[in-house]
C-alpha cells in the first residue's frame, strides 16, 4: 500500500509490483541484496479436508536450494537471501534476534551461513525504532563466496547500538548521525583497517563454533531497558493521534491525485 501511495507499481500495462510468496520462487541471482523480511511469527495456514472441517498446519517450504526445512519465516528468508545472490553478491538483511540463538534449523543454517558465506559484520540495533514495541533486531551483513571447502568467514565484527542507546520514534527518534560512529567502524572501503572499540569487538570463526549452537546473540554491554518504560498512556496515546493524523493526510493527498489521474491510471 505505502509503495502505491507513492506512485510505485501504478503502471497497470507495466507493472513493478507482484504479489507473490517470496520463499516459493527461486529468482534469478542479483549482486546485492538490502531487505527487511517480514518478522511475524503467524506460519499456519487452512487446510480444507474432505469432511469440510478446516485443519491447521504449518507451513514448511521444501526448496533444494534450502539447507533446513523450516516453518520460522525469518530463516527461510536468510536461506532465500542467500539464493539470490550471485557468486560474489552481497548482503545486508534485517534479522530478528531469534535467528542469532535459534537451536535446530536455525543452528544449522547459521553454520551453513558460516562456511559459505563471508559474515563479517553484525550490526544490534536499538529497540525503540520500530511501531512495535520491544522489536529487537540486528542487521547481518554477508558476501557469498565460490564454492571452496575452508569455511567463508574468518571473523564477525559486531556493533552494539543497543545496549547503552535509548531511542523512541517521537521523543527521542533515531538520526542518521547516530549510525556515523558504525559507519566509521564498518570501513567500507578497507575492512582490514577495523579496529575494536566500546561498541565494535571481533569474534574469530573459532570462538563461534566454539560456542553453544553457534550462537551469535553475543552482547558484552549492560542492555538498557525497554524505551516505552517511563512513557505514560497520554503520550502514547498522543504519538498514536499523531500517526493516525499523518496517514489521514497521505490518504487525503492521494485521493487528490487520484481525481486529478496525475499519478493513476483509470
Amino acid at each position: 500500500m505505502n509503495l502505491f501511495l507513492h506512485g510505485i507499481g501504478t503502471d497497470h500495462e507495466h507493472p513493478a509490483i507482484e504479489r507473490s510468496d517470496s520463499l516459493e520462487t527461486k529468482v534469478e541471482p542479483v549482486d546485492m541484496v538490502l531487505t527487511n523480511p517480514p518478522f511475524g511469527k503467524k506460519s499456519s495456514f487452512t487446510i480444507v479436508g474432505a469432511n469440510g472441517k478446516a485443519q491447521t498446519d504449518k507451513i514448511s517450504y521444501e526448496r533444494p536450494d534450502f539447507w533446513a526445512t523450516t516453518s520460522n519465516k525469518q530463516l527461510n528468508f536468510v536461506q532465500h537471501v542467500y539464493s539470490m545472490l550471485k557468486e560474489t553478491g552481497r548482503a545486508a538483511v534485517v534479522v530478528p534476534d531469534n535467528v542469532l540463538f535459534e537451536g535446530g534449523a536455525g543452528e544449522i543454517i547459521r553454520r551453513t551461513l558460516l562456511h559459505w558465506a563471508d559474515v563479517h559484520t553484525l550490526l544490534r540495533l536499538p529497540t525503540g525504532i520500530w511501531y512495535s514495541p520491544g522489536v529487537k533486531a540486528n542487521v547481518l551483513f554477508f558476501d557469498k563466496k565460490p564454492l571452496h571447502t575452508t569455511p567463508a568467514t574468518s571473523e564477525l565484527w559486531i556493533y552494539d547500538l543497543r545496549s547503552d542507546r535509548n531511542f523512541s520514534l517521537r521523543q527521542n527518534p533515531i538520526e542518521s548521525d547516530d549510525l556515523r560512529d558504525f559507519i566509521e567502524c564498518y570501513c567500507a572501503d578497507d575492512r582490514a583497517r577495523r579496529k575494536q572499540t566500546a561498541h565494535f569487538r571481533r569474534i574469530t570463526y573459532a570462538e563461534i563454533m566454539a560456542r553453544d549452537k553457534a550462537n551469535l546473540d553475543i552482547q558484552w554491554q549492560q542492555e538498557i531497558g525497554s524505551n516505552t518504560e517511563g512513557e505514560t498512556p497520554q503520550t502514547l496515546m498522543r504519538d498514536i493521534l499523531k500517526d493516525l493524523e499523518e496517514a489521514m493526510r497521505e490518504f487525503a493527498a492521494a485521493e487528490l491525485e487520484i481525481e486529478d489521474g496525475t499519478d493513476v491510471q483509470r
